[in-house]
């Protein structure tokens, strides 16, 4: 029942940020990745941000997004949601890497109580030896996640140590120098995500 209802509210909430999320601006004619996008983009999204990695230690983007990334907030407890989402983020890496592209997965939780840097290494490293597991105080979190437009809320409960919590569900291509370029809904699968990333890295 519990992987119910948090599949439904993930969905909810998917289908309200993507509502308000990024279709306000269109391409410009100069855009280079204008044939690579899969909608239209708009807003500024993504940015700056500090977290801690699974060692504990502090970096920023720059420490962080080195080569092409693929990006993703959620939260290791989350019963379906996200370990479907990364594992298929984790399947486009290999298949980019079948194509010689260097794209690292990297995750960032939205549940800093729980999602100790032990913890969130350990979920990264299960899905793919690549990924970055990111974490950090509430206040890092929540500035990261306002730098990418994104959603999260703990659902109240009786429980200190068993909640869900609603998120969206984007994952965000950002490039090391450029930024973020575009981003990929729950429903894209891990070959239409490496055919659109392989496209932009291919400009």
């Amino acid at each position: 029942m519990s992987k119910l209802y948090a599949g439904l509210a993930a969905a909810a909430v998917v289908g309200m940020v993507g509502g308000l999320f990024a279709y306000g601006q269109l391409a410009k004619p100069d855009d280079a990745f204008a044939q690579c996008r899969g909608g239209v983009v708009g807003g500024d999204i993504g940015g700056p941000f500090t977290l801690q990695n699974a060692a504990g230690a502090t970096v920023t983007d720059k420490d962080v997004i080195t080569k092409p990334s693929l990006v993703y907030f959620g939260y290791t407890f989350c019963p379906d949601v996200c370990p479907l989402d990364n594992a298929r983020n984790a399947e486009a890496i290999d298949i980019l890497e079948e194509r010689g592209f260097d794209v690292t997965p990297v995750f960032i939780t939205v549940d800093p109580a729980r999602d100790t840097p032990d913890v969130v290494g350990d979920f990264a490293a299960n899905l793919h030896p690549k990924m970055i597991g990111l974490t950090g105080t509430e206040e890092q979190i929540k500035a990261a996640s306002q730098a990418y437009k994104t959603y999260y809320r703990k659902q109240d409960g009786d429980d200190p140590d068993y909640y869900l919590v609603d998120h969206s569900t984007f994952t965000y291509l950002v490039l090391p120098e450029t930024g973020f370029v575009d981003f990929f809904k729950r429903d894209e699968t891990a070959e239409q995500i490496a055919d659109r990333t392989a496209c932009f890295l291919s400009q």
